[in-house]
């Protein structure tokens, strides 16, 4: 089997409503070989995967996939149920999955869910190896694939703090996005709504608190200020200090570096000047300069503050185990570590105990071995700090809290200034105030581990992460702006450009993506085609922005998705001849269900804009969400008749008026007239796009006057709206820039063309060469029957031969039979120039180009030939 394409679709999509993996697999020989032709297939892959036995498959009960492979399936089947399965074992709960054959004998599209991108890649990579291992007779090592799929998810998983973040904003539909692979850097909300967190660092965290925090010298001196118990001690730069320290403190003393954290570097209840030597040279490795400090009898203790409110408290003991009288030390330490709850980092809720220096000097003050036996009940120390990270324990004490130890943290965290800070605390007892026992506070830490509260080795776990989602987010807030996608065959960018105005025009600062640019609240800040997923991912990082305005291409939900997970207004233009070919979209019903995506993501409560004069899209509204507003330009529609009749909102034209219909009430608009993009009537698609526009407009909030207002201040020029219908009168020529590409936005412009008057029509026109034979030629009859010459170029062969696209186009419009001069330029820049040469004083040239802004600057100051009168001729 060969993957020919493998990547994640990163939201809404053609096959999914969720994130999901897309592998297109081309099986071979395989195609001959269906499941049931393979000895024990089924046995042998229960014994690989005996949970594989709960797939439902198609059969619809636990077994049925099972079912399904004795009854004889294909390999690519098998492939997307292993894929799921393999990511279930290594924690990672999915089931959705769905294997469609294409076009082309053999492949087939194998979709399935992920939870994580990267284990849902490797997931399937691994899969297709053991399906084909299955079909082949060949030895599988189950255990190796799933050391290796757990190596990637360690690689890529959040941390417990991180992910309690997470899913506590997942319950509040807080959508989330990971803005480095690399680490805990993630972006909470979207837009001017937006909250980012490192692990347990907010954007709201003091950068002096951190600063504080990260110098124990520093926290010491503000918190023994204030009246709160802080061990005796100093900062030396050298061990000859370090011992004169000690001394000055008395034994026994901790040593510790200057700035750390997990415990590293720090030696406890150093009795002597030997051991402070050794605990030394391990702090300095660290940090160069080393704190001596007094040594204070009792229990560690971590309190956890968030916004000003404790919220969670543990006892942690370090790195320990109790003897039986029969094991020895060694024994012992084996035994904790094959406690299930125990892994290695972070992966578990306890991690491993690992025997390093500092625990091999504990043995020996211990006067012990390794191979010592441990009496019945007798505790062994193996660190002497007692961090999670070092295979501590920790069991939850909240509840035991006096209210002098409660207010005590709580102006801790004030006096350091943190939002979320993590107190060690070293007391006999959390019970009792601390000015009544041995109690100091030994460091305190910005962005603390989160796992010894969310999951303790004895007691209740407390769900620390929903407080930081509620001072991050409070009131309720789910952290989401108003997004609006737009998606079609022709008329997408208009609509992105004129609602985008409307809204700008109404007091909201604006993210807009379409093919062109990206602007944020009327600024450009990038140049291309964004009309796909990566464009929504930069809008919604954008902080200044309060409504995101996309235009939704074919390519990128084939491709990767929506790139983000629901909208508020999803707007389905048309659907329309182009592209078909690609992504296995061979049809106008695919074409249409593609498109369809977009209104399928439509949130709970969002709006749905449909065109009611379009067959695809009346028919796609069985895909459509929450409530759906119809334009049309046909008022007496059937579907609209029924639609207002149920009180169903409708926008459409009565009487040269855009009007909104619900019910019996129907509200003037603006006259079409007044709407500079529509040319006084004559470009009925853009009065569609008008419609389409002031439709969503209205679902967004925006009032009738609101809407008139946007749209009489429109204008059809390259500066508002480039490239789509703009004329430009350049000495005696009128000049017509549009980026019509194919035949619907073709018989579309032509309405206009045909009533702009002109001696003769003259056109510059190419098509990317990714399109279908038959469409090329269809385009060029289509141009040919619009114009009196015309001058094909060859700007985007798109994997044709230099001059193959163009020469279609010529050959359809010589098929049209139409009185049309032809000439083919490949150069686009060049063939702009044979028009200029060409035209002459009252023709009309139509630019359908690509370089729009170049051919603008080239109208500049030229002059025009007076067209030939009758006696010169």
């Amino acid at each position: 089997m060969n993957i020919l394409e493998h990547r994640a679709l990163r939201g809404p999509n053609y096959f999914s409503r969720y994130p999901a993996i897309l592998m297109r697999l081309d099986i071979g020989e395989l195609e001959e070989r269906p499941s049931d032709t393979v000895p024990d297939i089924t046995e042998r892959i229960t014994a690989l995967i005996p949970t594989l036995q709960t797939h439902r498959c198609s059969v619809g009960r636990p077994g049925g996939f099972l079912e399904r492979l004795a009854r004889g399936t294909w390999a690519g089947h098998v492939v997307e149920h292993v894929a799921i399965e393999l990511q279930n074992l290594v924690g990672f709960s999915v089931g959705y999955g769905k294997t469609v054959d294409s076009y082309d004998t053999g492949i087939y599209n194998v979709v399935y869910r992920y939870r994580d991108e990267a284990c849902g890649l490797a997931a399937g990579v691994e899969a297709v190896d053991i399906v084909t291992r299955l079909f082949n007779g060949d030895d599988i090592d189950m255990a190796a694939i799933i050391d290796r799929l757990k190596t990637v998810r360690d690689a890529h998983m959040l941390g417990p703090s991180t992910a309690s973040i997470v899913d506590a904003a997942k319950r509040r539909d807080i959508p989330y996005t990971r803005l480095s692979e690399e680490s805990s850097y993630l972006q909470l909300g979207h837009g001017h709504l937006q909250q980012r967190i490192q692990a347990t660092v907010t954007c709201r965290t003091s950068l002096l608190g951190h600063s504080i925090a990260g110098d124990k010298d520093w926290t010491k001196q503000i918190l023994g200020d204030a009246g709160i118990p802080v061990p005796l001690g100093q900062i030396c730069e050298s061990l000859d200090e370090a011992l004169k320290a000690a001394h000055l403190v008395g034994y026994p003393v901790v040593a510790k570096p200057l700035s750390g954290n997990h415990g590293r570097g720090v030696s406890t209840d150093l009795q002597d000047d030997q051991a402070l030597r050794a605990a030394y040279e391990t702090a300095y490795r660290e940090h160069p300069s080393v704190i001596i400090e007094q040594h204070i009898k009792g229990e560690d203790h971590r309190l956890l503050v968030i916004d000003g409110k404790l919220v969670a408290a543990a006892r942690r003991r370090p790195a320990h185990v109790v003897g039986d009288a029969t094991s020895t030390l060694q024994a012992l330490v084996d035994q904790a570590n094959q406690d299930p709850r125990r892994g290695i980092g972070h992966e578990n809720l306890l991690t491993r105990i690992h025997l390093d220096e500092q625990s091999h000097r504990l043995i020996a003050q211990q006067n012990l071995t390794l191979q010592s036996v441990i009496a019945q009940d007798e505790v062994v120390y193996l660190k002497s700090t007692a961090n999670l990270s070092s295979g501590g324990t920790a069991t939850d004490v909240t509840d035991d809290l006096h209210p002098a130890v409660h207010h005590a943290a709580e102006r801790i965290a004030r006096l350091i200034g943190l939002d979320i800070i993590g107190i060690d605390l070293i007391a006999e007892t959390l019970t009792r105030p601390l000015e009544e026992q041995a109690a100091a506070v030994v460091e305190v830490n910005a962005g603390p581990g989160f796992r010894m509260h969310l999951s303790p080795t004895h007691g209740q776990g407390r769900d620390v992460g929903q407080h930081v989602i509620d001072m991050l987010f409070p009131d309720g807030s789910n952290g989401r702006i108003p997004i609006t996608a737009v998606t079609g065959t022709n008329g997408k960018t208009t609509t992105v450009r004129l609602l985008s105005h409307l809204l700008r025009h109404a007091g909201r600062k604006v993210g807009m993506a379409c093919t062109g640019t990206i602007e944020i609240d009327n600024h450009v800040i990038m140049r291309g085609d964004y009309s796909g997923p990566q464009a929504a991912a930069i809008v919604l990082r954008e902080p200044t922005v309060e409504h995101a305005v996309l235009e939704v291409a074919r390519g990128g939900i084939m491709r990767r998705g929506l790139g983000f997970d629901e909208c508020d207004v999803g707007v389905l233009l048309n659907i329309g001849s182009d592209h078909l070919g690609e992504h296995d979209l061979h049809t106008l019903d695919e074409l249409a269900r593609c498109k369809t995506v977009v209104i399928d993501a439509v949130r709970e409560g969002g709006t749905a804009v449909l065109n009611a004069d379009d067959r695809y899209v009346l028919e796609g509204q069985q895909w459509a969400r929450g409530n759906i507003i119809f334009f049309t330009l046909d008022p007496d529609s059937r579907a609209i008749r029924e639609h207002v009749r149920e009180q169903g909102v409708a926008f459409t034209i009565h009487h040269e008026q855009i009007v909104m219909r619900q019910g019996r009430v129907e509200a003037d608009v603006i006259p079409i007239n007044d709407v500079p993009i529509t040319f006084e009537g004559h470009a009925r698609f853009n009065i569609a796009n008008a419609l389409a526009a002031s439709a969503a407009a209205y679902a967004l909030g925006l009032n009738i006057a609101d809407i008139q207002t946007g749209l009489q201040t429109f204008h059809p020029t390259p500066g508002q709206n480039p490239g789509r219908t703009n004329l430009v009168a350049a000495d005696g020529v009128q000049v017509l820039i549009d980026y019509g590409h194919n035949v619907p936005a073709l018989e579309a412009l032509d309405e206009l063309v045909s009533s702009l008057p002109a001696r003769r029509r003259i056109s510059v026109a190419s098509a990317p060469g990714n399109r279908r034979d038959e469409d090329l030629m269809a385009l060029g009859a289509q141009l040919a029957r619009m114009h009196d010459v015309v001058f094909i170029c060859d700007p985007l062969p798109r994997g044709r031969a230099a001059g193959e696209a163009a020469g279609l186009l010529r050959d359809g419009a010589a098929s049209a039979g139409a009185a049309c001069q032809l000439e083919i330029v490949l150069d686009e820049h060049m063939a702009i120039e044979r028009a200029f040469d060409e035209a002459r004083e009252g023709d009309l040239l139509v630019l359908l180009i690509d370089d729009i802004d170049g051919a603008i600057e080239r109208l500049r100051g030229r002059r025009f030939s007076s067209a030939p009168t009758a006696e010169s001729g």
